[in-house]
């Protein structure tokens, strides 16, 4: 036999290897990009702890929906609306008494260190004619966009904006649409405004949560999730005040809380 036919036998035999399998305790979680800096800081700490690592996913809740109704192998679902778990729930593609609610998101006007724009002015500034171009989420799958339009149409300025917006696929890529450059403002997460990458960058001020429908975030277990008890412990972390307080240092509160009140904030300690 020649040596190009034993290389060819074992090029055939390595690509027919079954794939490694996933580490003894890692779960995979589908998380709402709200989370992206939040989720990673928490994740690592519970690795920390339990040795389980965390395989983080990031995109928009209603996306990440569709995926898990059409068997997406996620332990966990991290939901930037409260809707999409308790759907899942009523489908029973989750574990029953696993929902969690985790958080109460908040959105904020965002512009970079550069802009000339007074956020003290509040939504109405986005009229200003110097932006022309406004980021936020896709609002037909991303609650967080559901919330910008909501404070839009709140502000009465909806319609005399619409034709600025800039959609992102999720509210972290509208966030990137801003920081690129390629908006001069975006309506955002708190979270990722509070996050060091943003923060050093820009400033933002609070919407009044009284502007739009509360976010109330959600997470549940999902029926096909091959570490149930390490997805369980995992959502049991959050719940301790270290979670808690690791949660509220990226602006999230429990549902029960109230909310702060608006402040401009320029980014600086």
């Amino acid at each position: 036999m020649s040596i190009k036919s034993l290389l060819l036998i074992a090029c055939i035999a390595i690509c027919t290897l079954p794939a490694p399998p996933a580490l003894a305790g890692q779960i995979t979680v589908a998380a709402a990009a709200d989370l992206t800096f939040a989720l990673r800081d928490a994740a690592a700490r519970f690795q920390s702890q339990t040795g389980n690592p965390v395989l983080l996913s990031y995109g928009s809740s209603g996306n990440f929906f569709s995926q898990i109704e059409n068997g997406a192998p996620f332990d966990l679902f991290f939901s930037a609306d409260l809707d999409y778990p308790r759907r899942l729930a009523a489908a029973g593609l989750t574990e029953p008494g696993s929902l969690y609610e985790y958080a109460l998101g908040r959105i904020v006007i965002w512009v970079s260190s550069a802009s000339p724009l007074d956020l003290g002015r509040g939504l109405p500034v986005l009229l200003d004619s110097r932006v022309r171009k406004i980021a936020i989420a896709n609002p037909q799958h991303a609650p967080y966009g559901r919330a910008a339009v909501a404070a839009l149409k709140h502000a009465a300025i909806y319609d005399r904006l619409k034709d600025k917006l800039v959609l992102g696929e999720s509210v972290s890529q509208a966030a990137q649409f801003v920081v690129s450059g390629n908006a001069d403002a975006g309506v955002i997460a708190l979270s990722l405004a509070m996050a060091p990458p943003l923060k050093s960058k820009g400033r933002f001020i609070e919407i009044p949560a009284a502007d739009y429908p509360p976010i109330i975030q959600a997470a549940v277990i999902l029926k096909a999730a091959r570490e149930k008890r390490t997805a369980a412990q995992f959502l049991d972390f959050l719940r301790t005040p270290a979670g808690v307080a690791l949660m509220e240092r990226y602006g999230f509160l429990l549902p029960k809380q109230s909310t702060a009140e608006s402040a401009v904030h320029t980014g600086e300690d």
